[in-house]
């Protein structure tokens, strides 16, 4: 170990950084440009929100920094590199180029990022920071052709893996439970929904594996994933796509990126998205259109306010469409099997949000940020769940109604920050947050759907007449006639990143005070609050190679009862974690391996007896190991390659018969790869070809009793791409589920005495076109 040290300070010590701030003209910041070494590739940086860069690991000697941004005139200049220190090279000002705003294309690196986004609150670049961080770019989402977060999302992170859905609502798993979603640092769960994201106006996807603390981390214990918007670039630029499919699938998207200003002061960055969607299952479709307009002012040179607003809207059929009902067993219905009738009336959902960020920083080493969010979706539909089956094969069909709204204010502040004390850097986090929200739901009213003849799920037909078709009386407000759920919550924390021997290794204090309360109409109100510790160790072996150890503790309040009036327990949990990250050949790709153990107290799953209710297990403990690799392999190959083994059981409960089993939803093994190259200095430079694999097994089923426990098959599909790249243009065709494959998740369903799932779509197609300009 001592060599191990020696060698890797003198390597330390042979190298050096540059570090600096670009503006523009009127001495304004630029985010998101570009700084590299000539002659070098593999060195370079994009400057921050506050326009600052760094530049670690150059050799000593002069070098000559090239540093351009679209609509701005390319600079080079020189300096020297010095051994053993950061040579910072001052402020910078970039010319417009009035007369050449030429397109940027991307590089083949953008499968792979260092850096998470600033709505995670970390400074701390993603290799040196003690936690499995895995970040799914929009280059990743683009190649493959992901619509939102219902589809092949997961497929790029190792253990995830996405569940039942209840058509517009994604349910993703992870080391043994649902992560909790965020949209750009705010926590958006409510107890149904958010709407699913349409990636239209997704930058990346951050999964952040285990607790955290430091991010209003009153989720659950294995962890959550950030939905990051696009922001303004500062740029001049614009994308536009379209796309056509399998099922009737017709897709448009625009993305405009532009500075309102001369100066650049006020800039805008607008997606606008409009798609209709059908289906393998008859009468079953999906159309939508979402306005996400951006809008950045930049005050002066260290701070910033930017205001976003974005509207879903969502047409589809009755949810709950996606779902087949057996009697005998899984698997034994058509892909094509429905249970719609074509003249139900649709489900509506209007989503919308507003987001406010404020940006200041205080002096060269601090920076505040606070933010305010405020959601209010409203849906007015349906669902359908049928209350038996008749024999071996006539599904009693039936409807209820299904209005909801939700509201959720959301507000956080927090600052960050550098200090020395003797030999010890501190990076500081510190801030608070709180939100307040509130749930209305009407189920209250439902309808047998009885067809002219009977409901066949061997042989489906639609056979309901017009005036038979159910109509719910809406005269009364939701909030009226709902039942309402509320949580409000307020959360304090402290973290310090204490950074010894040159950075190499570092010690993360950190602990979070979180108070919630909730209520529902079903066990009335409760509060709970609770202190909870983070302890965190990385080290650098190398300046690619660190190794990390974490403990955290997740704590989670839960409103609600059983069918029986018991009121539920707060979720608790621990986590240990410990893992190895490597970048290879300088950052073009990385590997992390990490080890992990959580126990979480006081399970919540589905009650396979009472329909609408949840029983509560006790305590599970889950165990794995995971394994990621991301990058550029070689020039134009880029490989996504994951793998999980998890091991997830019952551990305590007051139902002796369920200790042992399995946690409901889980999978033992889950692999993924993505395999995507584009010919070079051939004659078909810009052909491409992509392939991809997923497979699980070991999944358990949906269910949380023992006796009706279903081990389901295992799950293997695959995807693969030809495309076609230039300047300006993509052209791409992607085939999903090319060995036309039965694929399905699904469980027992006691309270009604069989079989229920969700059939994929078999072999099918998207075709798109992208412009840039």
């Amino acid at each position: 170990m001592a060599v191990l040290s020696l060698g890797f300070a003198q390597a330390q010590s042979e190298r050096g950084s540059v570090k600096g701030k670009i503006a523009d003209a009127q001495g304004l910041v630029l985010t998101g440009v570009m700084v590299t070494v000539k002659g070098e590739t593999s060195l370079g940086a994009v400057t921050d929100i506050n326009g600052d860069f760094t530049i670690s690991d150059m050799p000593v000697g002069d070098v000559v920094l090239l540093i351009s941004s679209v609509g701005y005139e390319t600079i080079e200049m020189k300096t020297t590199v010095k051994s053993g220190t950061s040579v910072s090279i001052g402020s910078l000002a970039l010319k417009e180029d009035v007369q050449n705003h030429e397109v940027v294309v991307e590089g083949s690196r953008t499968y792979k990022v260092d850096d998470v986004s600033n709505s995670l609150r970390l400074k701390t670049p993603i290799l040196e920071t003690p936690q499995n961080i895995q970040v799914v770019t929009s280059e990743v989402l683009a190649d493959q052709q992901v619509f939102d977060m219902l589809e092949g999302v997961t497929r790029n992170v190792s253990g995830a893996a996405r569940l039942e859905h209840w058509d517009n609502y994604a349910l993703i798993y992870m080391r043994g439970s649902q992560v909790t979603p965020f949209r750009n640092g705010m926590n958006v769960q409510m107890p149904w929904g958010p709407t699913a994201e349409d990636m239209s106006m997704v930058d990346r996807i951050e999964f952040v594996k285990g607790p955290a603390g430091f991010m209003m981390a009153n989720g659950e214990p294995s962890g959550f994933y950030n939905v990051v918007t696009k922001k303004p670039t500062g740029s001049n630029k614009g994308e536009a796509t379209f796309t056509m499919g399998s099922f009737q699938t017709y897709r448009t998207t625009l993305d405009l990126d532009r500075k309102l200003t001369k100066d650049g002061k006020l800039s805008y960055r607008i997606n606008l998205m409009g798609q209709m969607k059908g289906s393998h299952r008859d009468y079953e479709y999906n159309n939508r259109y979402s306005i996400a307009p951006v809008l950045k002012y930049q005050i002066n040179k260290n701070t910033s306010l930017i205001a976003e607003y974005t509207y879903q809207h969502v047409q589809s059929s009755p949810l709950g469409s996606a779902y087949v009902f057996s009697k005998n067993n899984h698997a034994d219905l058509p892909v094509t099997s429905s249970t719609l009738e074509p003249n139900l009336a649709p489900s509506v959902t209007r989503d919308n949000s507003l987001f406010l960020t404020f940006n200041h920083k205080l002096n060269e080493h601090w920076s505040l940020t606070a933010q305010l969010a405020y959601f209010n979706y409203k849906q007015i539909g349906s669902s359908l769940w049928p209350s038996g089956i008749s024999g071996d094969s006539i599904l009693l069909r039936g409807t209820s109604i299904w209005d909801a709204l939700g509201v959720n204010k959301q507000g956080q502040f927090f600052v960050n920050g550098d200090v020395t004390t003797g030999v010890v850097k501190h990076r500081i986090l510190a801030g608070i947050d709180m939100f307040q929200k509130d749930y209305y739901a009407d189920w209250s009213q439902g309808f047998a759907l009885n067809g002219t003849t009977p409901f066949n799920v061997y042989y489906p037909k639609a056979s309901l007449p017009n005036d038979s078709v159910p109509t719910f009386d809406r005269s009364v407000d939701i909030r009226s006639r709902g039942v309402h759920y509320t949580t409000a919550n307020a959360g304090l924390y402290v973290q310090d990143e204490l950074r010894f021997l040159e950075d190499r290794v570092r010690l993360t204090l950190a602990a979070r005070y979180t108070s919630a309360q909730t209520s529902d109409p079903y066990s009335g109100s409760a509060k709970d609050e609770k202190i909870t510790p983070r302890v965190g160790l990385s080290v650098s072996l190398t300046k690619n190679t660190a190794v990390y150890g974490l403990y955290d503790q997740a704590f989670l309040p839960q409103g609600g009862a059983d069918f029986y009036g018991k009121k539920f327990k707060p979720v608790t949990g621990d986590n240990i974690e410990a893992g190895v990250k490597k970048d290879w050949f300088d950052g073009k790709w990385n590997t992390s391996v990490s080890v992990y153990q959580i126990t979480k107290n006081n399970v919540l799953t589905g009650d396979p007896n009472n329909m609408f209710f949840s029983v509560q297990l006790g305590q599970t403990k889950t165990q794995g190991i995971e394994f990621d690799v991301k990058g550029e392999l070689a020039k134009g190959l880029n490989l996504i390659l994951n793998y999980a083994y998890t091991d997830s059981k019952v551990t305590k409960d007051t139902d002796a018969t369920r200790v042992g089993t399995k946690t409901p939803g889980a999978a033992v093994n889950i692999a993924n790869a993505w395999l995507s190259y584009q010919l070079q200095n051939t004659f078909l430079k810009g052909f491409g070809i992509s392939l991809g694999c997923q497979y699980q097994d070991g999944r358990s089923s949906w269910s949380s009793s023992p006796t009706d426990d279903v081990v389901l098959p295992a799950y293997v599909r695959v995807d693969g791409a030809i495309f076609w790249k230039a300047d300006r243009m993509k052209v791409s065709l992607n085939v999903n589920n090319i060995l036309d494959e039965y694929l399905y998740i699904g469980s027992y369903y006691a309270w009604g005495g069989y079989y229920n799932y969700q059939i994929e779509a078999p072999r099918n197609f998207r075709a798109s076109i992208a412009y840039n300009f």
